[in-house]
């Protein structure tokens, strides 16, 4: 379902972006009005997409399905020009998008027990005795832990 969401943000951008370009520089105001409407609206589906999809990846795929709309959109409705190095272009963010995704899960998850940032900073405001930084090193990723002294 997040992917959905985030489906939703997407072609809420890619339609506010739209408006930006037939406001031709906020001269039309009902394109004006509309574009920030869309690029308003576009922030809650992805923030409702945030809370199962890791950051990275859920701006990776907005973006480039996002480009990827607007390039589609610019030559097929503002007879913009197409080129084999313009499409070769978005193939490339596709593949970079596609690579973050696998990337991602393939990513080691930290190990049980061990402390990350997060929890260090809410320990320490709970007034527990203090610690120092240490690196942890999973699969060759590092990672900073908190080490008790």
């Amino acid at each position: 379902m997040c992917w959905l969401w985030l489906f939703l943000a997407i072609v809420l951008e890619v339609t506010a972006t739209v408006c930006l370009k037939l406001s031709d520089g906020f001269s039309r105001f009902l394109p004006t009005a509309l574009m920030a409407l869309f690029y308003g609206a576009s922030f809650f589906p992805m923030a409702v997409a945030l809370r199962r999809l890791d950051v990275g990846i859920a701006y990776a795929v907005w973006s480039a399905v996002g480009t990827a709309l607007m390039t589609i959109v610019g030559v097929l409705v503002f007879k913009e020009g197409a080129s084999l190095l313009k499409l070769s272009a978005i193939v490339m963010i596709m593949v970079g998008v596609v690579c973050l995704n696998v990337a991602s899960r393939q990513a080691p998850a930290v190990r049980k027990g061990k402390r990350t940032i997060a929890s260090f900073v809410q320990n320490e405001k709970a007034s527990q005795p203090t610690a120092a930084w240490s690196e942890l090193k999973l699969d060759g990723e590092i990672k900073l832990v908190a080490k008790r002294n």
